[in-house]
């Protein structure tokens, strides 16, 4: 078969459709003319679905590291059947398809800037499950198409605290599209890696006229966005409650309701939560991977609620830069993910 653009060629399973919404991949070589061949060094699971597998596992690394291996194993791809998602990944290129664009070379450090969920993937082993940062070490080689996208890793920042910023780079760079100044912004799931990220960067954009509400449910994780000063108030609720986080986030916000709410939470039915305190001429910007756009829509029916919906989109022109750039210039956020996410080597 001629090797397609978007990868199309390795579909096994259903044919005819594009690799993120099949059900298997070929993930086996020789590589195509349009293809780049990357040893595989980390896995940076999304949130939503390391989650899912760590709650089935009961957090046993062991059981965790089989279920990833049965998965890729299974579907050619790590996309969770749970929750659909996959995350990035890091490692070198080895090989590059004489039709595969740009100056990349054997040996570049990468970070694809696609989903695993359609990245063709064969796992040799699983090294470490890390279980606090959301990142599984592995040897295997993965396969990125013509039309995927995907970054040097910056030689300035720690790898991992990189790969982790990277994997939800879309966020904060589609906030800085949404946010006005003197918008009141609410963030669920505001404690979590994507959430650091957005809560800052609309804090920067709203301005001195602006609000910044976030909401989180790990005390221990609130104290370290407090100190962090992205967030004009942090609140502690859980967002599967959503009247409870309605009357709570609107009490923060003068007991008005929000502008804009984004919901990077990373369990399921945290939808309401950010519809409801949402003005009827304002957006809910839903990033997270658990989302489900039946109850978010068929939710605010029942509510009688305008807002505008946005499902997140991972790639937005030129985030990888943005985000990298916004960790550069603050050094506490810097320090946070460093802290978080780095140093593990």
């Amino acid at each position: 078969m001629k090797p397609c653009p978007y990868g199309t060629h390795r579909v096994l399973f259903p044919l005819g459709a594009l690799p993120q919404a099949a059900q298997k991949l070929d993930n086996g070589l020789p590589l195509r003319d349009n293809e780049l061949l990357i040893e595989v060094d980390t896995l940076n699971v999304d949130s939503a679905s390391f989650t899912q597998i760590r709650q089935a596992c009961g957090d046993d690394r062991g059981r965790m590291a089989d279920m990833i291996v049965q998965i890729v194993a299974e579907r050619g791809k790590l996309q969770n059947p749970v929750t659909g998602s996959g995350g990035i990944l890091v490692g070198r290129v080895s090989q590059k398809g004489s039709g595969f664009p740009g100056d990349v070379q054997p040996g570049d450090q990468v970070a694809t800037l696609v989903s695993l969920s359609l990245t063709p993937l064969k796992l040799e082993e699983v090294l470490a499950v890390h279980l606090e940062t959301d990142q599984v070490d592995v040897r295997g080689h993965a396969i990125l198409f013509e039309s995927g996208i995907f970054a040097r890793l910056p030689q300035d920042l720690d790898r991992r605290l990189a790969l982790a910023a990277l994997d939800v780079a879309g966020a904060p760079a589609q906030i800085h599209q949404l946010v006005k100044p003197g918008d009141s912004v609410l963030v669920l799931g505001a404690s979590g890696k994507s959430g650091v990220l957005c809560c800052m960067q609309a804090r920067l954009d709203a301005g001195e006229r602006g609000r910044v509400v976030g909401v989180c449910y790990d005390q221990a994780e609130a104290e370290e966005l407090r100190a962090l000063n992205a967030c004009h108030e942090v609140i502690i609720a859980d967002a599967r409650q959503p009247m409870s986080v309605y009357h709570l986030a609107t009490q923060a916000n003068a007991g008005q309701k929000f502008d804009l709410c984004v919901n990077v939470v990373n369990v399921p039915d945290t939808e309401m939560a950010a519809i409801l305190p949402v003005k009827d001429s304002g957006c809910v910007y839903f990033f997270s991977m658990a989302t489900s756009f039946a109850k978010a829509a068929l939710g605010a029916e029942g509510i009688g609620s305008p807002a505008r919906m946005l499902i997140g989109n991972g790639y937005t022109p030129g985030h990888a830069d943005f985000t990298l750039s916004l960790l550069r210039r603050h050094e506490g956020l810097r320090a946070l993910f460093l802290s978080r996410y780095g140093g593990k080597d």
